[in-house]
């Protein structure tokens, strides 16, 4: 499998948690958003919306029939991981616990992200001439308000282990802590949410979360 990605993007940060965890083998492939390799005619015909994250393989894995794997969309492409790769779940095993995790991935990656995500940023600099501060408040607003909920309902869930929901990683997870790293660049206070900040910090103490880390891919500055 090819992950084609980058390393500061929050959607694709998703996926290598996910992948890590599930200890899957996989290439890795930079495509440089801050050099808009994206918009560009060679990634584009692998995926025409021009972003990322995107999977490739050449062929079905794990016993699978069918044709090679052509998927974009984070989401997706977490559904498929788990479904193809069912070992080292990501989901609850009952109907009631998905639905519930997938509720807490919802709010980051529908009303979080999308909002503060490069593209969009780029816009409110370039086409509307945005200040940079107010940029910036524009992303500490959207994400405070995101947190803010995701905050009381983990403080509610009194059967919460050290994750967003139970004792072990879901997808709540992999969404959660790429935005949290996304908060920390755009200065974001956390102190208002001590419960994601605790999901954080023992989420950094496993290797999958560690080895997903922006800084620590291929395509990161080096120091």
């Amino acid at each position: 499998m090819k992950l084609y990605n980058y390393f500061r993007s929050g959607t694709s940060h998703r996926i290598r948690i996910a992948m890590n965890f599930k200890g899957l083998d996989y290439e890795y492939i930079s495509v440089n958003l801050a050099a808009d390799e994206q918009a560009g005619d060679a990634f584009k015909a692998l995926n025409p919306q021009g972003l990322v994250p995107f999977l490739y393989a050449s062929e079905q894995p794990n016993g699978h029939t069918g044709e090679e794997l052509r998927l974009a969309q984070s989401l997706a492409i977490l559904e498929w991981l788990e479904e193809v790769y069912p070992e080292h779940s990501l989901l609850p095993k009952d109907a009631m616990g998905r639905a519930q995790v997938r509720a807490l991935s919802a709010m980051i990656g529908c009303d979080v992200h999308p909002i503060n995500n490069r593209r969009i940023l780029q816009y409110l600099r370039n086409e509307l001439h945005v200040e940079e501060d107010k940029v910036m408040g524009w992303c500490q607003h959207w994400m405070a308000e995101g947190f803010s909920a995701l905050e009381k309902i983990l403080a509610a869930d009194k059967n919460r282990g050290n994750f967003c929901y139970g004792d072990a990683p879901s997808f709540a997870d992999c969404y959660l802590i790429p935005q949290v790293y996304s908060a920390r660049r755009f200065n974001l206070d956390l102190t208002p949410y001590p419960n994601i900040v605790a999901i954080d910090a023992h989420c950094h103490t496993l290797p999958a979360f560690i080895d997903a880390e922006p800084a620590n891919q291929p395509d990161a500055p080096k120091a």
